[in-house]
């Protein structure tokens, strides 16, 4: 027993609440128990910590897929650390409620976009993993101005915040005078304007580029999975930290192979003589090639395993199974002369017993 909660308990949903539900349960909570409203609380602050490592197992699929079917047992503590261990202002970047308590933020610093880019590879690259780079359309802060979107000489403080960067407003309530803090309006929290604009980059403050990056595919990645590129997403305003880039795999359909979780599937057929009397046959595997024994009296349609021949698990020396589905291939025209082996040889059976029967039919079939 791990003595954790359950994560829905945590987050007072049912087992079938949506991912809107989710949300929702989340976001209220988190305005509940953010740090902000509980200074120096340490018992609040586990308490969000808590709230958010069930929201981020609950929140994503392949994750939450695996809470309902083992429950705790399924994450090992190392895999849950970095829902613990955060940056509240990360948390409500990357979940879209960076605005929902209505504290300001000094100089109106604000995290860059997410981006996601899609990649498609092969069976065998999945099987193996790779390395590869990628180029991905992004915003650079501009060199001239350095990202103040000023010309050179030309930024000065602005007159509406004296340079801050922040407006205080106060405003009167049944608990006294409450004083609420936000970014100006004049200079978008920057605290300066600019009297001239950058010629480089017209006033923005950054300039679009394309950059190379470089990422590795772990082997044993599935369809669908992503890979998360820390810092490599849109530029973040005033200060603020950059976002991070998705990279979502997509894996090509195979001519050969189908896959389920690690295990891969194919098929293959046999004469009939080799389903009667068994042997030995060639059948393709991710890497090569591997001898099938075919036991006697094989039926159509028999399934074999073989052990450590699918793919390998992610972030493991495992690997699953080889399922090979063999068909018995019956001819569907024969001549004459076959015609009258085959009768000769089912009136022989009548009255002849052992392999002869079997060893015939095989070497004229």
């Amino acid at each position: 027993m791990t003595g954790k909660k359950d994560y829905y308990e945590v987050l007072g949903v049912s087992r079938d609440a949506s991912p809107d539900e989710i949300k929702r349960a989340f976001k209220q909570l988190a305005k509940r128990y953010h740090p902000d409203v509980n200074p120096g609380n340490k018992e609040v602050e586990e308490k969000f910590k808590e709230i958010n490592e069930a929201f981020q197992i609950l929140n994503n699929p392949e994750k939450k897929a695996q809470y309902d079917q083992f429950g705790h047992a399924a994450f090992r503590p190392e895999d849950l650390a970095g829902f613990r261990s955060f940056s509240f202002d990360d948390i409500f970047r990357n979940f879209g409620f960076g605005d929902i308590f209505g504290f300001g933020r000094k100089n109106g610093a604000r995290g860059g976009e997410d981006f996601q880019y899609d990649i498609e590879i092969s069976l065998e690259d999945a099987y193996r993993g790779l390395t590869t780079k990628i180029e991905v359309p992004n915003f650079v802060t501009c060199p001239k101005c350095d990202g103040t979107g000023a010309k050179p000489g030309h930024l000065k403080s602005c007159s509406a915040c004296n340079g801050t960067g922040e407006i205080r407003r106060a405003q009167r309530s049944p608990f006294g005078q409450v004083v609420s803090i936000g970014p100006c309006g004049k200079c978008g929290g920057r605290g300066k304007v600019a009297t001239k604009y950058c010629e480089a980059c017209s006033g923005e403050g950054r300039l679009r580029k394309t950059k190379k990056i470089e990422i590795r595919v772990p082997k044993g990645i599935r369809d669908g999975q992503y890979l998360r590129v820390a810092g490599e997403g849109g530029l973040g305003e005033n200060g603020g930290p950059p976002g991070d880039l998705f990279v979502v795999v997509n894996i090509k359909e195979h001519e050969i192979f189908d896959r389920h979780e690690n295990d891969l599937f194919c098929k293959t057929s046999i004469d009939i003589g080799t389903a009667i009397l068994g042997g030995e046959i060639e059948v393709p595997t991710i890497t090569g090639k591997a001898r099938l024994k075919i036991p006697r009296g094989t039926q159509s349609h028999t399934v074999f395993r073989l052990k450590g021949q699918g793919m390998p698990h992610i972030n493991s020396n495992r690997f699953g199974d080889l399922l090979v589905k063999v068909t018995v291939k019956i001819p569907e025209k024969i001549s004459e002369k076959q015609e009258q082996l085959l009768k000769e040889l089912l009136a022989e059976k009548k009255v002849e017993t052992g392999r002869g029967f079997f060893e015939k039919l095989r070497e004229h079939f």
